[in-house]
């Protein structure tokens, strides 16, 4: 009977001091699409790596491509609008890659963000840094790309998705 009381308090304690998630929606896909393509039109576009294509990003990049389903849109002003998720420190982020007719990032966008700290990739001024990239371009975490202290995993996984974001719409979106 004494080890139960001993027990209840140290059980209590451990329930109030873990940090709570931090669980925050910024953008629907809607209002990204109206943010990253204003006055465009969206149409959906069903892609599905061929073993082939996922071999040659795979190949240039050196990364494991996750998921074979591409989530795209093709805007009737001329570019594409890219969905997808990458790991956090824990949690999965999803964020919307839009991509100009000629290739290059015209912006990135943050959806939600599910991690108890590191939001700062949310900021416009961290997102700005990949508005004009391209396939190739160097995009190298502290160098290229500014690291947010606290948000490391976060910005080197956003870094990354965005690096391969690209190759795959070089790869399987630019010829359409």
């Amino acid at each position: 009977m004494k080890h139960s009381f001993v027990l209840l308090p140290a059980a209590a304690l451990s329930v109030v001091c873990t940090a709570p998630a931090r669980a925050a929606v910024y953008l629907t896909l809607a209002e990204a699409q109206r943010i990253l393509f204003p006055g465009a039109s969206l149409t959906p576009v069903t892609v599905a790596l061929s073993s082939d294509q996922v071999a040659a990003i795979e190949a240039e990049l050196g990364v494991t491509v996750r998921n074979r389903q591409v989530r795209a849109w093709k805007a009737s002003t001329g570019g594409w609008l890219i969905v997808d998720e990458v790991l956090g420190k824990h949690e999965f982020i999803p964020i919307a890659l839009a991509i100009d007719r000629s290739g290059a990032v015209r912006g990135v966008e943050i959806l939600e963000y599910r991690e108890s700290y590191g939001d700062g990739v949310r900021e416009a001024g961290w997102r700005a840094q990949f508005t004009g990239k391209r396939r190739g371009a160097a995009l190298r975490l502290g160098e290229d790309i500014r690291n947010i202290s606290g948000a490391t995993l976060s910005s080197r996984h956003i870094t990354d998705g965005v690096k391969r974001l690209l190759t795959t719409y070089a790869v399987a979106l630019a010829s359409g």
